[in-house]
């Protein structure tokens, strides 16, 4: 892992590495409920990819409930979600959007 990775990891997540044993869109809309996947966790990034997964500790499941029990550490400040098109930027379309329906 580069040293740019390493500072920026450590700056935002603080302590607690996530590796999704997904793609990005997978590891995002599939619901914990079904527990397709895998990931690992981990505190310390030194070395090599290798050398991290090596140490690090694999979780069957999604890994939202873990990122919630974690993020719920940060703070108990809630704020209210966005209405998409409420702002400056009007809402395209509504979601998912068609490129998510467009076949590769």
């Amino acid at each position: 892992m580069k040293r740019s990775s390493r500072l920026f990891l450590f700056q935002v997540f603080i302590s607690l590495l996530v590796l999704a044993g997904s793609g990005h869109i997978a590891g995002v809309v599939n619901s914990p409920l079904k527990p397709k996947y895998q990931y690992w966790t981990g505190s310390e990034v030194n070395g090599d990819f290798e050398s991290w997964i090596a140490s690090a500790e694999e979780h069957k499941g999604s890994w939202w409930p873990d990122w919630l029990s974690w993020v719920s550490t940060m703070g108990d400040e809630r704020v209210p979600a966005r209405e998409p098109g409420s702002g400056k930027l009007k809402a395209i379309e509504d979601a998912p959007g068609r490129y998510v329906r467009v076949r590769a």
